[in-house]
């Protein structure tokens, strides 16, 4: 689902960007109705979950590969707006780090990942579970529902996108200049591969996280559900059989997550729509490179790991773990910045207040 350099026009990457900018604004002011300074940590560590997660390429029976993304799990926890931040802080260094994404493309990928997923999935979630107490199977049945219904949106909004290209930007031949794929050739692949693969993989880590915390830490998943009320017996015996600590747990599944990122090399073929120029051309038998794909497809040459993709397996695990320690950083940089600097001070001093 990451859109590289090359395959969408400048003017649509600006109109992406002219979107993305702000709504990261109100994020940086919203963010801070959920998370206090307390919180931050853990906005770092699931800013660095979204990208683990994203590194994740499961295949994809015809071939390709395809991953989940995070945003639902981090809008039910932490809310929409921290979801924005938290998955724009794995986005922009996958593009930086790992030339996963294009930085010109950077605010496509930003609207459909960062924004209009979580918001999606949230809303979804807040419409299933309604009225239902913290315990209830029921918001994990909106925790699936959320996560498979989120990233599909984001799935079809990145098809709609390319599929777009070719009408808008051609040449005086009608030659498309960006991407070449109309949109009867970028809806369906995008739609199979989330419907079967990606949607399930979002949904069932978005409603295990939740099951999980419904047992063994019923504040961190309250910090988002102000004034839900809990089934307290049944919560009280569910968090006696957790005999793990959660911090434990979670160290536990992104060091086993990290390991196995190489998975997605078993696949043949990688993602659909982030084939390389060259690859493109052999593929859909064109006669020559997009023009403006050929212009703009290698802008970013900084990448520290541009080939982990198609690399060895223990240059995915490096990958995955450099990437965990920078972006979870600066996520964390990110999120005290925002918190303090828009009252987060005042927030944790009222919470304790309410103490």
């Amino acid at each position: 689902m990451h859109i590289p350099d090359g395959y969408l026009s400048p003017q649509t990457c600006a109109v992406a960007l002219a979107v993305a900018v702000p709504v990261l604004g109100v994020a940086a002011v919203r963010v801070k109705h959920r998370v206090t300074t307390r919180h931050v940590p853990t906005l770092a560590v699931l800013a660095a979950v979204c990208f683990l997660i994203m590194m994740f390429n499961v295949p994809i029976p015809y071939g390709t590969t395809a991953h989940a993304v995070g945003a639902a799990l981090v809008a039910i926890l932490l809310g929409p707006w921290a979801a924005v931040i938290a998955v724009t802080v794995a986005l922009v260094f996958q593009a930086l780090l790992f030339g996963d994404g294009g930085v010109l493309a950077l605010g496509a990928n930003v609207v459909n990942m960062a924004i209009l997923m979580p918001f999606v999935a949230y809303g979804l979630y807040r419409l299933i579970s309604a009225n239902a107490t913290m315990t209830s199977s029921r918001r994990v049945v909106a925790a699936f529902v959320a996560g498979y219904v989120g990233i599909t949106a984001a799935a079809v909004a990145t098809a709609v996108e390319l599929g777009i290209q070719p009408g808008l930007f051609s040449d005086a031949h009608g030659a498309p200049l960006y991407s070449p794929y109309n949109l009867a050739q970028t809806i369906p692949p995008m739609l199979l591969a989330h419907l079967t693969v990606a949607g399930i993989a979002e949904g069932i880590l978005s409603a295990a996280v939740v099951a999980y915390l419904q047992r063994a830490n019923l504040p961190l998943l309250k910090v988002n559900h102000p004034g839900v009320p809990v089934e307290g017996p049944a919560a009280d015996a569910g968090r006696t059989r957790c005999r793990l600590r959660p911090g434990v747990v979670a160290l536990a599944a992104i060091t086993v997550m990290a390991m196995l990122t190489p998975l997605g090399l078993l696949a043949p073929g990688g993602a659909f729509g982030e084939d390389a120029p060259a690859e493109l051309v052999t593929a859909l038998g064109l006669s020559a490179v997009p023009a403006g794909m050929a212009r703009y497809a290698d802008f970013w040459r900084s990448a520290v790991f541009p080939d982990y993709l198609s690399s060895s397996p223990w240059t995915y695990v490096v990958s995955a773990i450099v990437g965990i320690a920078v972006v979870g950083a600066v996520g964390y940089a990110v999120g005290l910045l925002v918190v303090r600097i828009r009252g987060g001070r005042r927030a944790d001093l009222d919470e304790a207040s309410r103490i």
